[in-house]
């Protein structure tokens, strides 16, 4: 199992954020041995939010090998080709270490000020994922839909002697989807507030099946765990603090945050993390809550050295 870390650009709490403190926090994650820096993408929030894509890029140039994934971006929001667009031009400005993670989103707010229908978010998924098929290099095919049309478009330059860029698919594991998964994705993303290892297992399973049934490989079809929030304490009052910050952040109940995510002892939460472990989960990004660097220290010497 790897792991991987998501850029702390929603706050959570009051604090300043700098370009300084990003740089610092991705190289800080590259140096302790996570394999990928993820950005969560939203036009507004219940807190202040860094845009993903700006926020890769100026983390690019300070970082070598770490790999750069948007978990998940939102190309009805943004628009496919202006999301291919800024892709394309972050995998050429770091040597091709992007992948790309999208979805529907699910917060309205987002449609709402890009004045796009949320309740056509949606069908517009379905042709969006396919105009990205096209404009990222999966097909030679050209796409032409209802609401997009990728004909004649050509994103110059494209990333030198860099394979194309992989096209994940996040999925909180229902069976439209994952079969959406199969048919379309070179990777799938679960989130971790609304799954558990059990229900991730599931969702696995019935995964390989889609992707056998389609004739694709399910041994070798990549999968990872994203938005788990985390913050390891011993103390029982931090961690009810936290759990409360994260549960309102997060518009979900306390008992969900408890349960699902990594609030608590080091023992506790490596057992959450072994477990998706054995249930086949093979990345899981981390979101430190508060004191990142901290976190990401006490991280990699408890959690990743015990379950990794």
């Amino acid at each position: 199992m790897q792991f991987g870390a998501h850029l702390p650009l929603g706050a959570l709490r009051d604090h300043e954020t700098s370009g300084h403190a990003l740089v610092a926090y991705a190289e800080q994650a590259e140096e302790l041995g996570f394999a990928v820096l993820g950005a969560n993408d939203h036009v507004v929030f219940t807190r202040p939010w860094l845009d993903c894509l700006t926020s890769l890029a100026a983390v690019a140039s300070s970082t070598q090998t770490i790999k750069l994934m948007t978990t998940v971006a939102l190309p009805v929001v943004r628009g496919p080709v202006q999301l291919a667009k800024a892709l394309s031009t972050l995998a050429t400005l770091s040597n091709g270490r992007v992948t790309a993670g999208v979805g529907p989103g699910s917060h309205r707010g987002d449609y709402q000020a890009a004045g796009v229908e949320f309740d056509e978010r949606w069908p517009r998924f379905d042709e969006a994922i396919r105009a990205l098929r096209h404009l990222l290099g999966a097909t030679s095919e050209p796409f032409t839909g209802r609401f997009y049309d990728t004909a004649n478009i050509e994103l110059e330059p494209n990333p030198k002697g860099a394979a194309r860029i992989p096209l994940w698919i996040g999925s909180w594991g229902s069976d439209i989807g994952l079969k959406r998964v199969a048919r379309f994705a070179d990777g799938w993303l679960a989130s971790a507030y609304n799954t558990d290892p059990q229900l991730f297992a599931d969702g696995r399973h019935r995964l390989d099946e889609y992707l056998t049934s389609t004739g694709r490989s399910a041994e070798s079809f990549p999968n990872a765990v994203a938005t788990m929030f985390f913050h390891i304490t011993e103390s029982r009052s931090e961690a009810d603090r936290v759990t409360t910050l994260v549960a309102t952040f997060l518009n979900r109940s306390e008992e969900v945050i408890r349960e699902h995510l990594l609030i608590g002892s080091w023992e506790d939460s490596a057992a959450k993390v072994a477990a998706y472990r054995d249930a086949g989960a093979q990345t899981m990004l981390v979101w430190p809550v508060e004191d990142e660097l901290e976190q990401l220290e006490r991280f990699r010497v408890r959690i990743m050295a015990a379950v990794g």
